[in-house]
């Protein structure tokens, strides 16, 4: 089996794993949400921004946190942070402080029992490996938390589907949101 086979078949295997109401409750606070900002760090914060370039293209109002024009976040808005671990210190003490705001804290993460998940409304468990391969993860050939995050991307793309289809958003509106500042 090629490498590449390899690695598709620890995602398929992560990915058939997940809990299909919990993506379904996702989309349903995502729907409800006035704003929608995302915070992970590293690869997992890559995804995150992905993610929310994504909720753009499909018309909802979405921020990056960290980035210099993230406004203050308000009760009716929504946080979605991801973390492998669900211990990662500055997303960690972003979800606290969104519920402290009273706003709705969607968590994606490998742990259900991370600092993390102490303040998610809903979670996406990610059976995944992740750089601290946690006991009960699945097992990777790949190095640190590589399933991990294609794992998360690949679920970020499952939740902007329902998102697009739920809100009836074509392709050629999405296309109408794509940076035509690009050559």
């Amino acid at each position: 089996m090629s490498i590449m086979e390899t690695i598709l078949n620890e995602i398929h295997g992560v990915i058939k794993e997940i809990n299909e109401t919990e993506i379904d409750q996702a989309v349903t606070k995502l729907l409800t949400a006035k704003r929608i900002f995302v915070i992970g760090e590293g690869r997992s914060g890559l995804m995150a921004k992905a993610f929310a370039m994504r909720l753009m293209h499909l018309g909802a109002e979405s921020y990056v946190i960290g980035e210099t024009i993230t406004p203050a976040i308000h009760k009716e808005d929504m946080l979605v942070a991801i973390s492998g671990s669900g211990s990662t210190h500055h997303v960690v003490w972003t979800a606290q402080k969104a519920k402290e705001e009273g706003v709705v804290v969607q968590v994606i993460s490998a742990t259900k029992e991370g600092e993390l998940a102490k303040f998610a409304d809903s979670l996406i468990f990610v059976p995944a490996a992740t750089k601290f391969r946690h006991k009960g993860e699945a097992s990777s050939m790949q190095p640190l938390g590589s399933l991990f995050d294609q794992s998360a991307h690949i679920i970020f793309d499952a939740l902007c589907m329902k998102y697009a289809i739920e809100k009836q958003v074509s392709q050629s509106e999405s296309f109408k949101m794509h940076s035509n500042l690009e050559s």
